[in-house]
């Protein structure tokens, strides 16, 4: 992974090469408590070790007594995003969906679209009681009854080492991957949360943890060593000036689903305290055409983080006689999403909104690798500089405990403040 921050400075925000200077003594202060905190594989500081401590062979194990047409991951949150985004990048040959929400038409829509006979089911909750992925579940394997299919022989658990996700499995002898210690949901794409649906794609799930492998060697006690650190000092620096939206921006649609990835990452992870950065989903160059506009002329409160790959498949673009269009033909697609991307970063540049390139150099399976790697370093880092608890989601769970309540599944405070809510109601 490649980080260049110089667009990032002498902006309308007014961070300059001097601020980043003295930022990196505490750079150095937080690697050193990054490296103990892996050191002692302490809980979130452990997914850092994930490239070294990820048993690829047991995932694949499991993924090679499939040979489906479709893969069914039911989980939400972290436990669907990372492995999403490393299917959508690199999986082929096998329909990949995701039941991570439970909106019901769409949920029945995915069950009537697939054969339910050639599917393979991973269902996915550390817990083993979180509602949305249960009752999903159990959506599932009714389906599958009804279709006469035998749900046992086509469904795969990942969960810890307790909980009714465990107790299922071991009742039906089911296929359990075991969710790492220490690791938070959105901080566990590189593990078997991650990784088991990415091997039943085809991908190289080796050669995703060493480009992760790879990233973790980069990093180092200062922010202009270590691509990571560059990306999550900046990041935090221009948001302490004001900087409280992250629009990334990927130009590749196979790094669409990254963006989703990276905003569950930035926003669970930092969003504590009043402090942190709201990340914003854009494509390019499709939102050239639409969010441009705002980060352009919109309010200076913004830092827009474009992604993309060196290299890449090309489609040749043919010549044309049609008036003003000459100029396209014998280029190409590549070459024409080439310029679009730097159109975009001078543009902003040129009305001082702050942005940084990140590049890999290809999508692929190392590339991508980095890529989440890289961009979980950065997130920790952003942490230890703005001293908030980046592995806790405290918010989170007191909506989740709210629902529950509602749903008749405890005795919750928390829904008690949805029964009174509030209402100012136009008909």
């Amino acid at each position: 992974m490649n980080v260049d921050i110089g667009n990032a400075l002498g902006g309308d925000l007014g961070l300059e090469r001097a601020d980043l200077d003295a930022l990196d003594g505490r750079v150095a202060d937080a690697h050193e408590r990054i490296e103990r905190g892996r050191a002692d594989a302490e809980h979130g500081y452990a997914a850092l070790n994930l490239p070294e401590t990820c048993d690829p062979d047991a995932i694949r194990r499991v993924a090679d007594g499939f040979d489906p047409d479709h893969l069914l991951t039911v989980g939400i949150g972290g436990s669907a995003l990372g492995a999403a985004t490393l299917t959508d990048a690199l999986g082929a040959g096998v329909d990949c969906r995701y039941l991570d929400n439970v909106d019901p038409a769409w949920v029945r829509g995915i069950l009537d679209e697939v054969d339910l006979s050639e599917t393979v089911v991973n269902v996915v909750s550390r817990s083993g009681t979180t509602a949305e992925t249960l009752a999903n579940f159990l959506v599932v394997r009714e389906a599958m009854e009804a279709a006469g299919v035998d749900w046992t022989d086509r469904t795969v658990v990942t969960t810890g080492e307790a909980g009714n996700l465990r107790a299922m499995a071991d009742e039906h002898d089911l296929p359990v991957l075991r969710v790492p210690d220490g690791v938070p949901g959105r901080f566990s794409a590189l593990s078997t949360v991650g990784l088991f649906a990415a091997a039943v794609a085809g991908v190289d799930i080796d050669a995703v943890l060493a480009g992760a492998a790879d990233e973790a060697d980069r990093l180092a006690g200062s922010l202009f060593e270590s691509p990571a650190y560059a990306y999550g000092a900046t990041a935090y620096a221009l948001a302490e000036r004001g900087a409280a939206t992250n629009a990334v921006m990927p130009y590749a649609e196979s790094l669409e689903r990254f963006a989703e990835w990276f905003a569950q990452l930035w926003a669970e992870s930092l969003g504590k305290d009043g402090g942190g950065q709201t990340p914003a989903r854009a494509l390019g160059a499709t939102d050239q055409h639409s969010q441009l506009q705002l980060y352009r002329a919109g309010p200076a409160d913004k830092l827009v983080t474009l992604v993309r790959p060196r290299e890449g498949a090309d489609v040749a673009i043919p010549e044309t006689d049609l008036a003003g269009l000459s100029y396209l033909g014998g280029s190409s697609l590549g070459a024409l999403m080439d310029a679009e991307f730097r159109a975009t970063e001078a543009s902003l540049a040129a009305a001082g909104r702050e942005n940084v390139r990140v590049e890999l150099d290809r999508v692929d399976a190392g590339g991508v690798g980095e890529l989440l790697y890289g961009m979980e370093a950065a997130c920790v880092l952003y942490g230890e500089l703005a001293g908030v608890e980046t592995f806790t989601q405290p918010a989170v769970e007191w909506g989740k405990k709210a629902a529950r309540g509602l749903l008749g599944g405890g005795d919750f405070p928390e829904a008690e403040a949805v029964t009174g809510k509030r209402r100012l109601e136009v008909e």
